[in-house]
């Protein structure tokens, strides 16, 4: 009887772990390694979900990383040359790890913009 009890008991807290998703979380950070703490998520979140965001010229750009559980999939991504978002989205547990690294500020849309303003200001004579 005891071994019933403890196999049933085993089944059951197995059955509430294989239901509950969780997910690497943290808000804003400059590195991928801020975002190496887990959350167990609420039962309406079907998702894990890492946005990662860039933008800047030179010494003043950077990109901040957050993750967290998310009951949607948001699908952004938006380069505009100086500024990017990416969002990216899972569906298992610890599944977000990883940076949505793949955005990443297109330099020849920015060099094209920075081209246009120095011509702009040499014809102009500012």
């Amino acid at each position: 009887m005891k071994a019933f009890l403890f196999t049933l008991l085993a089944a059951v807290l197995c059955m509430e772990q294989a239901s509950s998703l969780s997910c690497f979380t943290c808000t804003d950070e400059p590195s991928n390694w801020n975002c190496l703490r887990s959350k167990v998520c609420a039962e309406s979140d079907k998702f894990c979900l890492t946005i990662y965001a860039s933008g800047g010229i030179g010494n003043n750009s950077g990109k901040r990383i957050t993750k967290k559980c998310s009951p949607v999939c948001p699908k952004a991504n938006v380069d505009v040359g100086l500024a990017s978002i990416s969002t990216s989205c899972c569906e298992h547990s610890l599944c977000n790890i990883s940076g949505a690294s793949s955005v990443k500020t297109s330099f020849v849309v920015m060099a094209t913009g920075i081209l246009a303003s120095l011509t702009y200001v040499l014809r102009t004579g500012l």
